[in-house]
């Protein structure tokens, strides 16, 4: 899934759909933890398991994985290709299960919004429109409970809004049995 140095979707997907693991970029991962974890898993004959990985996530040690150096803007390189690596390491680790990857790409942003999507969405675009009738450029709209506000864009990327391990869906995640691989 989408996340290249930040696993909040990843995570938020993990809980939700009650991954057995869920590998993100703020915490390189283990290949023998993720084998173990999987093979509790099968070892209770479950008969699969459900991975979620964030394309930022790599091996302790490791790097990123990237699609044959494509660029996308701002010297970025694409990311992708996480998930075969993860199965050909797992193959190499000793794993003997099916595996099978699923590259959600661009449906994980297509699905069909619930009224809070809706009504969410609309406060942005509001709050939005009001910031550039009055001329307020050079911002992005934030939420900052409970008001929508106007936040400077050096402001926004000055610090990265990382998971880290102190974090309440973190705790969430490891309280569920999600190992996260590391």
């Amino acid at each position: 899934v989408m996340g290249r140095n930040a696993g909040w979707i990843a995570l938020n997907a993990a809980v939700a759909g009650g991954a057995e693991v869920c590998l993100i970029p703020e915490f390189p991962y283990d290949i023998q933890k993720v084998k173990e974890a999987l093979e509790k898993r099968f070892h209770y004959d479950r008969g699969f398991a459900v991975v979620v990985v964030a394309e930022g996530a790599h091996r302790q040690g490791g790097e990123m994985v990237y699609q044959d150096n494509l660029e996308v803007g701002y010297q970025n390189k694409q990311l992708g290709g996480i998930s075969r690596k993860l199965i050909s390491e797992l193959l190499e680790a000793g794993f003997e299960h099916d595996m099978r990857e699923t590259i959600l790409g661009h449906l994980q942003r297509g699905g069909v919004p619930i009224a809070y999507d809706r009504v969410l969405s609309a406060q942005f675009g509001v709050k939005a429109f009001e910031m550039a009738m009055n001329g307020e450029f050079g911002k992005m709209v934030a939420y900052r409970h409970p008001d929508f506000v106007a936040v400077p864009l050096e402001e926004a990327i000055a610090r990265p809004n990382l998971v880290t391990a102190n974090n309440a869906l973190v705790k969430t995640a490891l309280g569920l049995g999600i190992s996260l691989g590391s």
